[in-house]
């Protein structure tokens, strides 16, 4: 269901429909996928029946989503707008909207969560606060619950995910009333039915899994010596962003650069481009333990999660273990192909009736969330303050850092000197604002790796 542009319906002689109005705030191409979809998933229909108006805000970062990765996404908001954390406070302050999804880091999240409840604190029609992840949850699951605590919906992508996330918030005496079950907003497509006319193999690329410059050459020579193996086969390294460009973890070692360095053969080629419209043709999926396992998984294409660099909780493949999935290039190149277990996938919240568009469990994952929107909208007298688990009193130590990285103090008031800005910035203040991001991403990808290097003589 995609965004779109506001509409009005005349439903009285003196009374104008007004559509059901959705800010997502997103700090990477990844979340603001993440965020936009499910905005357009979970929102109940408006009372008249009208339209949604999906206003986007994009967070100023590293990570701030290009052009092109926007178009890549391929969601469309009514209005997008890049600011800073104080900027966005400043315009929730001032605009009204029925649902909020924060489509942050847990960090952010956070923050964000103190300065709403500061700049909403003498407004009782304040909108219904969305949470959650964007994929697989294998790493720091109490910091980045916890720090999502407060929203009045913190979704789970999967029956197990909403099980732990409720053991969590129960455990430390939080409330876990928010905590909904849904599934991942961009799963869909039709399901696999046979091989293609060449045999595709797709190895799904991650930022940051694995890390180190030998695991990603050793995973991109394997790929390579696939290809060679089998002429027959069109073998793709299917890449999340160009080089300089940014998503949702940084990527000092991208494979175009080690691939440059490489004779490559004539059926392989790196891709970009929609994750859905590159599983259109795949017939096997081969990944360390990227959520596009997930979308594969749920169309029933053939899903392979490595373990030639081990099991291991740095790489998140722990996550699949009792999928069926697990394997390794030598085991590919001998022929295996996987058979997922039902159950697994089942509790992942996948493949569960088939494609987005027919029918099953799939196709109602949503429902929980919306009609829990739908009461809380209706809630006579509005919502009441957001209450996050971390304060001044349970956190002192913690919870200042987390707010001053957005400029915001103790209490969630913008520091001093903070910056915001009352209008767009200006042609010479972009140019420098595009310099500063690319001289950070050159340290990245360029600078630090080889400090890094050298401190290891």
């Amino acid at each position: 269901m995609p965004a779109s542009a506001a509409s009005t319906t005349t439903t009285g002689p003196a009374e104008t429909a007004r559509p059901r109005r959705i800010a997502v705030l997103a700090d990477s191409d990844t979340r603001w996928k993440w965020g936009a979809l499910t905005a357009n998933r979970i929102a109940p229909a408006g009372p008249d029946g009208s339209d949604l108006r999906l206003d986007g805000y994009l967070l100023r970062g590293r990570a701030t989503p290009t052009a092109r990765q926007l178009r890549e996404v391929g969601v469309r908001a009514d209005a997008l707008h890049e600011v800073t954390a104080v900027e966005f406070l400043r315009a929730m302050a001032e605009e009204s909207y029925d649902i909020l999804v924060l489509a942050l880091v847990g960090g952010g999240v956070q923050a964000m969560l103190h300065g709403l409840k500061r700049v909403w604190e003498d407004r009782a029609d304040r909108p219904v606060v969305v949470t959650g992840y964007v994929g697989v949850v294998y790493e720091k699951l109490a910091d980045g619950l916890l720090l999502r605590h407060g929203a009045d919906l913190v979704l789970a992508n999967s029956r197990q995910d909403a099980e732990r996330f409720r053991a969590v918030y129960e455990g430390v005496g939080a409330d876990a009333s928010s905590v909904t079950e849904v599934a991942l907003p961009f799963l869909g497509g039709e399901p696999y039915t046979g091989e293609h006319d060449p045999y595709t193999v797709v190895f799904a690329a991650q930022p940051s899994v694995p890390e180190s410059r030998k695991d990603r050459t050793y995973l991109l020579n394997r790929l390579i010596r696939h290809a060679r193996a089998h002429p027959e086969r069109e073998v793709l390294l299917k890449l999340r962003s160009k080089p300089g460009e940014h998503t949702t973890h940084i990527e000092e070692l991208p494979y175009q650069k080690l691939a440059q360095k490489t004779d490559l053969p004539p059926n392989f080629r790196l891709v970009y481009g929609h994750m859905g419209e590159v599983l259109d043709r795949t017939d096997l999926l081969v990944t360390v333990s990227s959520t596009a396992a997930l979308e594969s998984l749920h169309r029933r294409i053939p899903t392979v999660v490595l373990t030639d660099l081990g099991v291991r909780e740095a790489l998140g493949n722990h996550h699949f273990v009792g999928s069926g999935c697990l394997a390794s290039w030598d085991q590919l190149d001998a022929g295996h192909r996987p058979v997922p277990d039902e159950e697994w996938v089942a509790r992942q919240g996948v493949a569960a009736g088939g494609s987005s568009s027919g029918g099953g469990s799939y196709a109602t994952a949503f429902d929980a969330a919306r009609e829990r929107i739908a009461e809380l909208l209706a809630q006579p007298g509005g919502l009441p303050p957001l209450t996050p688990y971390y304060t001044p009193a349970t956190a002192p130590g913690y919870l200042p850092g987390i707010l001053a990285r957005h400029h915001l103090g103790p209490d969630g008031t913008p520091l001093p000197g903070a910056p915001a800005a009352d209008r767009e910035p200006g042609p010479v203040r972009q140019i420098v604002r595009r310099a500063a991001r690319g001289a950070y991403r050159h340290g990245v990808q360029r600078v630090a790796p080889v400090i890094r290097r050298m401190g290891e003589l």
